[in-house]
């Protein structure tokens, strides 16, 4: 299975998980929302009582009254068992990918920056096989930033908020209406779910800073 259709079923799985919490905690979700002040208040409310994402939240909030029955409560219950029977693996699995502690910030000229980039870069290697030289990691760098302050180009790095530490970079490349989009996540950091993270953030951030372009998302590293 690709990692693009590995995530569009794992998204599909965890807002399935999301409206089955609310459907069985739905006194408790209705209490909320008819408290709130507004609807701003009721999403960042609702998606504090589901530990979901406000995105998700948005979801729940736009239930209406027929999907509260129980037939639709089993049926969705149907639909989670299936979706957890394609998937390789879950949220639970890879408690990152939901991505509620993740968040993209801008790479900058900073030392911890660069730090990092020279650490994904141990991974690259030239046409004849050979690893980069610190010359050549320098020069990807400093052309790289100069894209980004061209805007033809944007990176990020990606930051585990619980813990306070950066896990990978997202690489924007414009090219025509294209933007290329590379992820890399630190190999310590691999198989938790911060490689899905990364997509979900990075379509949000690069739709953003490339408005009308189609994003090509390479598999996470």
């Amino acid at each position: 299975m690709s990692t693009q259709v590995q995530d569009r079923i794992h998204d599909r799985r965890e807002l399935t998980a999301v409206l089955l919490r609310a459907l069985e905690q739905r006194h408790e979700v209705l209490d909320a929302i008819v408290d709130s002040e507004d609807h701003a208040e009721a999403l960042t409310t609702v998606a504090g009582l589901l530990d979901t994402s406000e995105a998700y939240a948005e979801a729940v909030l736009n239930l209406t009254f027929r999907r509260l029955t129980k037939v639709e409560r089993l049926r969705i219950q149907t639909e989670l068992k299936d979706l957890d029977a394609t998937l390789e693996w879950t949220s639970t699995d890879r408690p990152a990918s939901t991505g509620r502690n993740f968040r993209l910030r801008p790479f900058t000229e900073t030392e911890e920056d660069a730090d990092l980039f020279r650490r994904r870069c141990v991974e690259q290697v030239d046409d004849a096989g050979t690893q980069w030289s610190e010359e050549r990691v320098e020069k990807e760098r400093t052309e790289g930033l100069t894209r980004v302050d061209d805007e033809s180009a944007a990176w990020f790095v990606c930051e585990d908020t619980a813990e306070n530490t950066a896990v990978g970079m997202v690489f924007g490349e414009l090219s025509g209406r294209e933007v290329d989009v590379a992820i890399w996540i630190s190999p310590d950091a691999r198989k938790k779910g911060y490689g899905t993270a990364a997509v979900k953030h990075s379509r949000q951030e690069l739709a953003a800073e490339f408005p009308g372009t189609v994003l090509v998302v390479r598999a996470p590293a």
